[in-house]
């Protein structure tokens, strides 16, 4: 074939490929080309989709499945992003510590706790009793008899050696006339009354059992250990929720930024998108590369639906454990989190964590008030199976008065029946024999006992008037079967504590250790994510420029865009996780006050 048919062979091959080209332009008409829509949020960021991929849910909750471009709503359901609200994790935690619920309640714990302690404290309270009683009396053809008591006394426990004391001051004024008979020496008034007062102290003293203590003092000793147990859980529950706002609050922030990341690879693909479509336009690329875009857009897209879902769920986390109440408003604003992500070269000494996780845990803490509590129990029984030996002693002063007195008088020895008796007596005696009848002199009441109850009350300090008694009383229980039960039980609960212990001891020691691994794993993890990222934005930048001189695909572009972007959301988790790593091992250590400046207040015990 000669020059000259070579070169008319190769003009009619490329007319031909011209001619086939128009014919495929000419087959895609102008209104079948396919279209970019921008959805531009409320925040000015725009989206790029194609109509050729399926139509999402509009925001009024419609599907589009008409021929338009659909537009993508990354809006969060029911909360005002145009109102964020700032947020530091200590305004979080302080927010948690005044209105989350689960601390209410074990304050409300560590309350009744108090209030039960101080019912038992009660019973050393002292007991003031007034009993007045009026009686009236009358028998037929007998005179009414009208009498009056008062009694008054005050008791109290003694919280020390089991002893109890009763002061009392008892008045009665009686007009009963056998014991004015005995006052009057036979003689009597109808219209004359008897006054007593007495005034005295009684005390009871336990000398064997229950003198060291009793079952009073015991319940009260355990009540005690019970406020303190109440204040540990307390502790351990607080210490609880604030990390689990620490890991909320972490979990946000990684959402937010794992947003932030989504969206800067969407616009990655849209620029791509961009580019592509002007190729078109100048006959560079073929439309084909247009559909691959648009697939990569739309996964982005769908990358980025899943993110803005994640920091929702994160927010309203977060919000469970700060808001105290459903209606809050605050369950419409957006949190958005200031502080960032705090990384640490300094390695943790296993064997310091170890030491604070022992010396603080409130689990700890709480098994060691049951010991003690055990330790109680154990002294009380010991007690019970000794005999009961108890002191009673009472002394009184006493003080009487007549409310009309008498004056001196004589009377005659014999009268009535023995009168008669000496009379007959004497007819058979000789006359200087006989039975005399002489008078006997009776004096008058004396000035100081005359009068009401006044005077009954000064007669009670006259120096003739104390009276005192003192006792023992003795008690052996046969066998005393009850106690030694007691005390054996409380025997093998010592020995079920020490094994709760030594098992708790294990599962802190197993806790703490998972904790520091895990924190010396997440730092490690943050220097390797940030290799990573360091990298894979290299190969990005080089990819990039390859694509520019054509010497790339959209494919080979598109893979180093994800790579990176998984990169980056490596080292944001990487990090994220190194800070609840550090929350986590604060709380296995109990740390958590210290390291946050929070100061929980001890319970009243008295």
């Amino acid at each position: 074939m000669t020059l000259l048919h070579r070169t008319l062979f190769f003009c009619l091959f490329g007319g031909a490929l011209l001619g086939f080209g128009f014919n495929v332009a000419e087959a895609s008409p102008q209104d079948d080309k396919p279209q970019v829509a921008k959805n531009t949020t409320s925040s000015g960021e725009t989206f790029v989709a194609s109509e050729s991929e399926p139509a999402l849910t509009s925001r009024e909750g419609k599907r589009d499945t008409s021929s338009e471009n659909y537009r993508l709503n990354f809006e969060r359901v029911g909360v005002q992003i145009d109102q964020p609200m700032p947020i530091t994790l200590n305004e979080a935690i302080r927010k948690a510590l005044t209105s989350n619920n689960t601390i209410e309640i074990s304050k409300a714990d560590v309350r009744i706790a108090e209030t039960t302690l101080r019912s038992l404290l009660g019973i050393y309270d002292p007991v003031f009793t007034v009993a007045p009683t009026y009686a009236r009396s009358q028998s037929t053809g007998s005179t009414a008899r009208n009498d009056l008591r008062i009694s008054t006394d005050v008791s109290q426990n003694a919280p020390k050696g089991g002893g109890r004391y009763q002061i009392f001051f008892n008045n009665n004024r009686t007009e009963n006339s056998f014991a004015q008979q005995q006052l009057s020496s036979g003689t009597s008034s109808s219209s004359s009354a008897l006054y007593f007062s007495t005034l005295g102290i009684q005390f009871t003293q336990p000398l064997f059992r229950n003198l060291r203590i009793d079952n009073t003092r015991r319940g009260i000793k355990i009540q005690r250990k019970r406020l303190q147990q109440s204040d540990a859980d307390f502790r351990r529950q607080t210490i609880d929720i604030i990390s689990q706002v620490q890991r909320a609050y972490w979990d946000l922030v990684f959402a937010m930024r794992d947003q932030e990341n989504r969206k800067a690879n969407l616009d990655l693909a849209n620029e791509n998108l961009r580019q592509v479509e002007a190729k078109i336009d100048a006959g560079a690329a073929a439309p084909l590369d247009r559909a691959e875009v648009n697939t990569e857009v739309a996964n982005r897209e769908s990358d980025l639906l899943i993110a803005v879902q994640q920091v929702s769920i994160a927010g309203n986390t977060l919000k469970t454990l700060v808001l105290r109440d459903a209606a809050e408003a605050e369950w419409a604003v957006t949190y958005v989190p200031t502080d960032k992500p705090v990384y640490s070269d300094e390695q943790v000494v296993l064997g310091d964590s170890i030491k604070d996780a022992m010396d603080n845990r409130p689990e700890l803490r709480r098994l060691r008030l049951e010991k003690e509590i055990n330790d109680i129990d154990l002294s009380y029984f010991r007690n019970q199976m000794k005999p009961q030996i108890d002191l009673v002693s009472t002394f009184s002063l006493n003080g009487f008065s007549q409310g009309t007195g008498t004056t001196d008088s004589f009377f005659p020895q014999f009268t009535g029946n023995d009168e008669i008796l000496r009379q007959k007596l004497n007819t058979l005696l000789a006359p200087g024999n006989q039975i005399p009848n002489p008078l006997i002199f009776v004096p008058g009441s004396s000035a100081f006992m005359v009068g009401g109850f006044n005077r009954s009350l000064a007669n009670i300090f006259r120096s003739d008037a104390p009276n005192f008694s003192i006792g023992v009383t003795f008690s052996f229980p046969w066998g005393n079967k009850s106690a030694k039960a007691d005390l054996a039980g409380a025997q093998i609960q010592q020995e079920r504590i020490g094994a709760q212990t030594r098992s708790q001891e294990q599962t802190i020691l197993a806790e703490v250790r998972n904790a520091v691994q895990a924190l010396e794993t997440a730092r490690l993890r943050v220097l390797a994510a940030r290799k990573a990222r360091e990298n894979a934005k290299k190969l990005l930048d080089g990819e990039q420029k390859l694509f520019e001189v054509g010497r790339s695909t959209t494919f080979l572009l598109f893979q180093r865009e994800n790579a990176l972007a998984n990169a980056r959301n490596a080292e944001i988790r990487a990090e994220t996780d190194f800070n609840k790593a550090v929350a986590d091992l604060q709380r296995v250590t109990s740390t958590t006050f210290q390291m946050n400046n929070i100061e929980i207040e001890s319970p009243v015990d008295n």
